[in-house]
């Protein structure tokens, strides 16, 4: 679909919005309390996707799932960027997500659940949310340490401290 977008197909593009535009929806708002900032952040995301199609050079047999990795990194950049020019001190992510979390797992559980073997899954789910909240960036998001920092308001030095702690747990879980 991001190909027949590159080439300027405009269904193709307006397909690729209704069927990603939901789950991205969500994904900015578990990273962002800021309704309008989100919104803008959704517009420039579907508008860089537009222009850039054709730099996606997912492979075929990766099917959707690289394509998807694609939009995604795509809009973290954008929420990173919108509270880098904004001077967000430290983003604050609603209570009502936090709560809807709790009662139902989230695409990224979903698809770990599928993935990670047992002990694994046990020992990611044993994680603390501010641990979690670290791995979750920089190993599911690929964003770096000043990426996860800049997303997740906090200090380099507190992030690279957390996923150190987090990586620690995750090995002691599996011992």
């Amino acid at each position: 679909m991001l190909r027949a977008v590159a080439r300027g197909d405009q269904p193709a593009f307006e397909e690729l919005y209704r069927r990603t535009s939901g789950w991205l929806l969500l994904r900015l708002q578990r990273r962002c309390s800021d309704a309008d900032l989100v919104t803008e952040v959704l517009q420039e995301t579907y508008l860089t996707i537009w222009r850039a199609a054709d730099s996606f050079r997912g492979s075929s047999q990766a099917g959707t799932g690289s394509a998807v990795g694609w939009i995604w990194t795509i809009a973290a950049r954008k929420l990173i960027d919108a509270f880098r020019s904004q001077r967000r001190p430290q983003p604050t992510p609603p209570e009502l997500v936090h709560e809807q979390s709790a009662v139902t797992p989230s695409a990224e559980d979903v698809v770990l659940d599928g993935v990670l073997d047992s002990r694994l899954a046990l020992a990611w789910a044993g994680l603390s949310p501010e641990l979690h909240s670290v791995l979750q960036a920089m190993l599911l998001d690929g964003l770096s340490v000043r990426e996860t920092a800049v997303l997740l308001g906090l200090p380099q030095g507190t992030v690279k401290t957390r996923a150190r702690r987090a990586r620690l747990a995750l090995r002691e879980g599996l011992s």
